[in-house]
């Protein structure tokens, strides 16, 4: 049966319910963080910046007050909107889609703040922590809070919460592009990892991942979370952060798709949610350059404002920096994939090259069970659907891509094929996330420890490679 607690939250969301209509508590419990179906001066205070039009003044908890006179350096941002002719849902011209529904995307153009100043110290959010200074370490800038148990967070959010820490810097940057940028996705993998590419006596070179959203819409109109495969760039900084050599950050366009969309059509988390994906050619930030000195002192210890104010600026010139050591680019991009997804640790190729190492050996690893099992019998890869229909102009992939999408099924599907591209096992993530969804009543039994501590997806996924794997056998014995 029902607690008496739970019961008193449900007849208290009735007579809530009842008060605002459906649309009105949707809105309320956009605003009720903490659902106690009361809002605090705290809750409150986004409803009194909507209609008194005055914000107060930011009170980001930073971590370090900076120096004011400091280095500066301006960041510029450029972007592309997305193209709208990408999304699966223009093929039918976007029928039966709210038009308030894409309000906010159609209507994004260009980057909220074009050309924004920062201090160099700042940027020490993204310094590694005392235990990691070798080239190659990774650590978590932002720490993802989503576990097996947490799920996932509300769809229905239109604010993001008040950034804290280092959030305040990285909410700052993707702030340029929107003004909703929520720092903590609501899936995994969530947070912003950073790695050490190369490393100098004075100077540290480091590349980094965040994962992050933005909320495009705003009351009155149903929110629609628009989500990049990922951002990520590089820094050049030295190690006091007293000065920034060069700072990028981007959303990869290499792949033909690279955005996910998701907005809702009722006033209820559980309503309707409709999916989409589409391409955004360019989401960029750049530093104008390296960070400079506001005020100097020139021969006779007068202070001179290096802007320049009538005379002209001055000119800066900047030390060579000289790498002791370094690794690539590509190698530091997968270390920071492996700390995001630690099943990477297993090599994805692209599906041509996937097939042909099929017909070879691989090395083995040390692994847990279900990456020690991928390793030794599968060879893995990840495609677009959208990269297999082009393929289907090639003579080579034809068939092989052929073959893999007469098995699809929106929005992913999970197969085991033969070398010669017969699928021989294959299940909907849908269903396999149904299979394997954690309810509270049942984390207790869910949990066998026969096999180590295993969270049900582990333990399905295991039971479907090792299906496929009698499956080919059986076909490989006709």
């Amino acid at each position: 049966g029902m607690s008496l607690e739970s019961l008193i939250v449900f007849l208290q969301q009735e007579v809530a319910l009842k008060a605002l209509g459906t649309e009105g508590l949707f809105l309320f419990s956009s605003l009720d963080t903490d659902h106690d179906l009361y809002l605090s001066p705290e809750e409150f205070k986004l409803v009194a910046e909507k209609l008194t039009g005055i914000s107060p003044p930011a009170d980001f908890e930073e971590e370090v007050t900076h120096d004011r006179n400091g280095e500066t350096l301006t960041l510029e941002a450029k972007m592309q909107p997305l193209q709208l002719d990408t999304m699966t849902k223009s093929k039918d011209g976007f029928l039966g889609v709210t038009h308030s529904s894409l309000s906010g995307l159609r209507s994004w153009q260009s980057p909220a703040v074009s050309s924004m100043s920062f201090s160099a110290s700042q940027f020490r959010a993204f310094l590694p922590p005392k235990n990691k200074g070798e080239v190659g370490d990774t650590w978590w800038v932002i720490q993802s809070e989503l576990n097996i148990f947490t799920g996932y967070l509300p769809n229905n959010r239109y604010h993001p919460p008040a950034p804290r820490g280092k959030e305040v810097l990285i909410h700052s940057l993707l702030s340029m592009f929107h003004p909703r940028p929520f720092i903590k996705s609501r899936f995994a993998p969530q947070g912003t990892v950073a790695c050490i590419r190369a490393a100098s006596d004075f100077y540290l070179d480091i590349v980094f991942r965040i994962h992050a959203e933005f909320q495009l819409n705003d009351v009155p109109d149903f929110p629609f979370w628009f989500t990049p495969g990922q951002f990520t760039g590089n820094i050049v900084l030295s190690r006091d952060s007293s000065h920034v050599r060069q700072f990028t950050l981007y959303v990869p366009n290499d792949r033909t798709l690279n955005v996910d969309m998701e907005w809702l059509y009722g006033a209820t988390e559980n309503s309707n949610m409709e999916v989409d994906i589409g391409y955004l050619p360019q989401m960029e930030l750049r530093a104008a350059g390296p960070s400079t000195p506001s005020f100097i002192q020139d021969e006779e210890g007068n202070i001179i404002d290096s802007r320049g104010g009538g005379s002209d600026p001055v000119q800066f010139v900047f030390e060579d920096i000289h790498w002791t050591s370094e690794i690539s680019r590509e190698e530091a991009a997968r270390r920071l994939e492996v700390t995001f997804y630690p099943f990477k640790k297993v090599s994805y190729l692209p599906f041509s090259e996937a097939f042909q190492q099929a017909q070879e050996e691989s090395e083995t690893v040390h692994l847990s069970p279900v990456l020690a099992l991928l390793n030794q019998s599968f060879v893995s890869s990840w495609s677009l659907v959208k990269e297999l229909e082009d393929m289907q102009q090639n003579p080579v992939e034809s068939q092989r891509a052929r073959l893999h999408l007469e098995k699809y099924n929106f929005p992913v599907e999970m197969m085991v094929a033969l070398p010669n591209g017969t699928i021989v096992h294959h299940i909907n993530a849908n269903y396999f996330l149904d299979q394997t969804s954690m309810k509270p009543e049942e984390e207790a039994a869910t949990f066998s420890f026969s096999g180590g501590f295993e969270d049900p997806s582990t333990a399905t996924y295991i039971n479907f490679l090792k299906e496929g794997l009698e499956k080919a056998k059986e076909h490989l014995a006709q």
